[in-house]
């Protein structure tokens, strides 16, 4: 299943610029608010060299990448989470991804009008902040009355245990703290991450700057890219009109472009490195004559957990598994040789299987 983020922030910000430069694909894209009327979805292949060349060594027919999913929501506003502008239904859509990226408006423009009359970064991230704080706290309320009269019996701990968590996201919420804010158990940021809560997902900030600022830092950039540090989230600058114009180029013709800006790689590359980090995310291989594959795994996974990925009966009839790493595969350039050279390795059920390596999963079937 592809990794899904979300793409929010204000309106006229370039929340769908940079959907389109993403996605390749032509979503309207207008100076007024609300020009997304339905989310978006675009899937996009995550570039990685190694499954390439991978794919060279072993002649596959087919070359399959691993994807992120993307799905540009309408831009918020301040009173969103009461059903202002297009509200609920939009937060909604962001429950169902895996971490949001908000698009932040760096760049000044006296043609592109913004919201709140002029550009202030830290000012437009606490109000979405803010909007998804109001929408958390109904549905905390909401589980709390469900969950308060099993709690009050006293006899299901499972219960009393969820409702004494509830309140404590109550109060930490009324303090206008995000559940990523609050100081909680791991055990306790688990349940509430189960809770499907919105303040509980991780956050990458897009500073959307004008193509002369990607060498060198913005003002409003910075003051960005220090509240994010501050936060702990993640922060990267993307120029999206130019993102956009980029598309239109062959590979070797944006490298170039890019190099002329001071830049050495394109945002989407950017983001979905921040993604990947930020999800604590790896990739591992599968290859043959047919295909040449790249599946997504969280860090820390064992080899039935992976191979699960692919099927789940990989996972309950998992044996064993033949693993090997990218980089010996590009010295010995065969499993023959790389066999011979003891380089091949069979690993069991207890295997943590590391990003870049090579398997092939016996199982019962």
């Amino acid at each position: 299943m592809a990794l899904k983020v979300g793409i929010v922030g204000l309106p006229n910000v370039g929340k769908s610029t940079l959907f389109n430069a993403i996605t390749n694909s032509k979503v309207e894209a207008a100076n007024y608010p609300f020009a997304t009327i339905s989310p978006n979805v675009g899937v996009v292949e995550v570039p990685d060299v190694r499954l390439d060349n991978l794919a060279k060594v072993f002649n596959s027919k087919k070359i399959i990448s691993t994807t992120i999913e993307f799905v540009d929501i309408a831009g918020l506003i301040a009173g969103a989470s009461k059903g202002e502008g297009l509200g609920n239904a939009f937060l909604a859509n962001i429950r169902e991804t895996d971490a949001i990226c908000q698009v932040v408006r760096c760049f000044e423009s006296k043609d592109i009008t913004h919201v709140d009359g002029s550009v202030n970064p830290i000012r437009d991230i606490e109000t979405i902040q803010l909007e998804l704080i109001y929408a958390d706290e109904g549905s905390v309320d909401k589980r709390i009355s469900r969950i308060a009269p099993k709690a009050r019996g006293g006899k299901d701990k499972e219960a009393i245990v969820e409702h004494d968590l509830l309140l404590k996201l109550k109060q930490g919420l009324s303090d206008a703290l995000m559940i990523s804010q609050m100081k909680l158990t791991d055990d306790e940021f688990e349940m509430a991450k189960s809770f499907q809560l919105l303040t509980s997902k991780k956050i990458i900030y897009v500073g959307n700057v004008n193509d002369d600022e990607l060498a060198e830092d913005s003002e409003n950039y910075k003051k960005l890219s220090d509240y994010a540090k501050a936060n702990g989230n993640e922060c990267v600058k993307i120029c999206a009109r130019l993102e956009e114009e980029l598309t239109e180029l062959e590979h070797e013709e944006k490298m170039v472009f890019l190099s002329e800006l001071g830049v050495e790689e394109t945002g989407l590359e950017m983001l979905i490195k921040t993604a990947y980090k930020l999800l604590d995310l790896k990739t591992y291989f599968t290859c043959g004559p047919q295909e040449a594959r790249g599946w997504q795994f969280k860090t820390g996974s064992t080899a039935p957990v992976c191979a699960g990925i692919i099927h789940t009966d990989f996972e309950k009839g998992f044996i064993k598994a033949e693993v090997y790493s990218y980089d010996d595969m590009m010295v010995f350039k065969n499993e023959a040789d790389l066999k011979a050279g003891g380089k091949m390795r069979l690993e069991g059920k207890t295997y943590i299987v590391q990003d870049g390596d090579v398997c092939h999963f016996k199982f019962n079937r």
